[in-house]
């Protein structure tokens, strides 16, 4: 919500009128010097929107801000051109309005165009967000990066690596949204309190890895390249068991950590709907832009949410730090999914991320059936993994 500035003001104010962390505040309008404001000057409130009130007889400036629990300075505040001491009927006036209710819809099919409404809908409410595009997927779809918190301790969520696994993108994004919520409105989750983990964690979150193959999955091919996806699926057009990218690579196949033992014994030999891990390591552009992202950031700990056992892989090669037993005892506890160490496996992006910089990464198998897991698990699912993303923060 965008106010103007009135002489006087400050965000100090702001934080106790409309009863928001004066810190969120000042992340919200990180272009503005909070100890020398300019009258006029546009702040951002976070967890607010306006909406429009039609004067009806009787109205006073009073009832208005008494129906709303709100205070009549902040109806001032929104309407400084006109003259609220003497209401008309039928005149309209601003009002603020709290969110408290989720913009993200994640019990549905979600696909690209979900993932982008929802973005441009939590950066609106929520400008202490900082959206990025890191990079562009085959087709030049956006791969998109949210970073959350002013902390140093630096932590990587990502989902949809896998096309079919599509149901991981929105677990994730209705977990940020939850956060979220509970740091505006003072809330706490699952008995934990927020606030502490926002200063104390910079969460960089990548909800979808592979944006051309979740649509694909969900919407099938477009007509630009449906010849050449229908060669790869064998010529049928379900694409239920798509776990590539558009060009038919399997993203967790592609990074270099004991890369070449996956070329050489997995059976797809040419681009696949799944398992084929390239010509080359890093061949492919997503996979590139999560390698650089890593890189760049040097992430503490990293979590890769993928479907389906109801379990997780949280070490490689024994490369893994001693903090990782402990994180994956927590997560143990506070979800029911097995713990496991070590499997035959090679050429992921968490064995990869282990390897590089030996620190704590997990491969997240949410739920448990054939993929892709249907939409009657998704609240299952999200109360299973809740603790584990909360978990990952506080430890």
């Amino acid at each position: 919500m965008d106010v103007n500035i009135r002489p006087g003001d400050t965000l100090w104010y702001y934080s106790q009128l409309f009863k928001v962390p004066l810190n969120l505040i000042i992340d919200s309008n990180p272009t503005v010097n909070p100890n020398s404001l300019t009258s006029s000057e546009i702040i951002k409130v976070p967890g607010f929107v306006t909406q429009e009130y039609t004067i009806k007889p009787g109205d006073t400036l009073w009832k208005i801000a008494g129906i709303r629990n709100i205070s009549v300075d902040s109806l001032l505040l929104l309407n400084q051109t006109l003259n609220l001491n003497n209401l008309e009927v039928g005149q309209q006036v601003t009002v603020p309005k709290r969110v408290v209710l989720q913009s993200v819809k994640g019990k549905k099919e979600y696909d690209y165009g979900d993932l982008e409404m929802d973005l441009k809908s939590l950066t609106n409410i929520f400008p202490f967000v900082n959206l990025s595009t890191i990079g562009k997927s085959v087709l030049g779809n956006n791969i998109y990066a949210l970073k959350i918190g002013k902390g140093t301790k630096k932590i990587q969520m990502n989902a949809s690596f896998h096309a079919n696994e599509w149901i991981t993108t929105p677990i994730l994004m209705t977990f940020i949204n939850e956060f979220l919520l509970s740091l505006t409105n003072n809330a706490a989750i699952r008995n934990v309190q927020t606030m502490p983990l926002y200063q104390s964690v910079s969460l960089t979150i990548v909800p979808m890895v592979n944006p051309d193959g979740v649509n694909l999955v969900l919407n099938g091919p477009l007509e630009a390249n449906k010849t050449e996806v229908l060669e790869i699926n064998n010529g049928s057009t379900d694409f239920t068991g798509w776990k590539a990218n558009i060009r038919g690579i399997d993203l967790n196949n592609q990074y270099p950590a004991n890369w070449e033992i996956e070329k050489e014994r997995k059976e797809p030999k040419s681009p696949a709907p799944r398992d084929y891990p390239g010509d080359t390591p890093l061949s492919e552009p997503e996979a590139i832009v999560m390698a650089d992202l890593a890189t760049r950031e040097k992430f503490d700990r990293m979590l890769a949410l993928h479907t389906q056992g109801k379990e997780f892989y949280w070490g490689y090669e024994g490369l893994e730090p001693p903090e990782s037993l402990q994180l994956a005892n927590e997560f143990n506890r506070v979800s029911g999914y097995e713990a496991i160490q070590y499997v035959d496996s090679h050429a992921g992006y968490k064995d990869w991320f282990i390897q590089e910089f030996r620190k704590p990464g997990f491969t997240i198998e949410l739920g448990k059936g054939i993929n892709p897991l249907p939409l009657s698990q998704f609240d299952e699912i999200y109360k299973d993994v809740t603790g584990i993303f909360l978990a990952t923060m506080y430890m």
